[in-house]
């Protein structure tokens, strides 16, 4: 069996004066690293774990948000189908009427029957007009 070699007070010596030199590199850069942080820096980093809870709160309640959405547009979608297939019969019921309403428009005495009535037939409805204010001696 080999012996472990026995460090002399001179390898001991220099070991400890390698240690110290690498402790104070180390504290020399911390230090310079402590330095050059600007103030602002060093808030913003003692608010990064707070900024992080708050992002993760808000990321949570964005999933739940978009979760809700998906359900209901997942049960919208029989009514959405269900508009895409009227939809055509709609449009078609929307024509007629406007046909309709321009033949009546055209029938004599429709004009006499919608003073009287107040129903207008005309193509762009007749502007509300606000009666004059009555002028008065003071």
């Amino acid at each position: 069996m080999t012996s472990p070699k026995v460090p002399n007070p001179t390898d001991i010596l220099r070991a400890a004066q390698s240690a110290v030199e690498a402790a104070q590199a180390v504290a020399a850069s911390a230090f310079d690293t402590a330095v050059r942080t600007p103030q602002a820096s060093a808030q913003l980093a003692a608010q990064l774990p707070d900024t992080l809870e708050s992002l993760a709160v808000t990321v949570e309640r964005l999933n739940r948000t978009v979760d809700r959405l998906d359900r209901t547009l997942s049960l919208a979608d029989p009514l959405f189908a269900t508009l895409d297939r009227i939809m055509p019969r709609l449009e078609q019921l929307a024509a007629t009427a406007e046909d309709v309403r321009k033949l009546l428009a055209r029938l004599p005495g429709v004009d006499t029957l919608g003073r009287i009535t107040g129903v207008s037939f005309d193509d762009e409805p007749a502007p509300v007009t606000k009666p004059p204010k009555p002028r008065g001696r003071h």
